[in-house]
This record gives structure tokens, C-alpha cells and sequence, in this order.
């Protein structure tokens, strides 16, 4: 009988939350310290679309660790 999850598994799948932890801290910050002037600092390439692509790669590799299984070797065939 074999795991449902094996180490590579919970590598696989906390790899992809770092992934998504990194592209939240990525979309930190770009505001302005006083409320009545505009920053543009919020639209930069670091927020708008790297952040968001960063945290997606990290949902599909946690996607890749659920679906991921080993391949049987031929005495697990029985």
C-alpha cells in the first residue's frame, strides 16, 4: 500500500507556497504617506504583473504536487 503523499510531494508543494508568499510580499508597499497626494508607485511592473504572475506559477505547482505520482517499478505492478 502506498501514501497518498510522499516527501517529494510536500517538497513539490512547499515550493508553491513560498512561491505565493513571495508574489504577496512582491505587491507590499506603493502607497503614499500622506492620504491626499497620489503615488504612482502603485501601477509599477513589480505589483501590476510580476506579483500576480509569481503567486499563479505558485498555484500551479501546487496543483503539480496534488496530481503528482511516482511511477511504479514493476513489483508494485502486482
Amino acid at each position: 500500500m502506498q501514501a497518498t503523499f510522499t516527501r517529494k510531494n510536500y517538497t513539490i508543494l512547499l515550493i508553491g507556497i513560498a512561491l505565493i508568499a513571495i508574489g504577496y510580499l512582491l505587491m507590499i508597499g506603493g502607497g503614499s504617506e500622506d492620504p491626499n497626494k497620489f503615488n504612482p508607485a502603485i501601477f509599477d511592473f513589480q505589483r501590476i504583473t510580476l506579483a500576480p504572475m509569481v503567486c499563479l506559477a505558485g498555484f500551479v505547482v501546487i496543483i503539480y504536487a496534488i496530481m503528482w505520482r511516482s511511477k511504479k517499478s514493476a513489483s508494485d505492478k502486482v
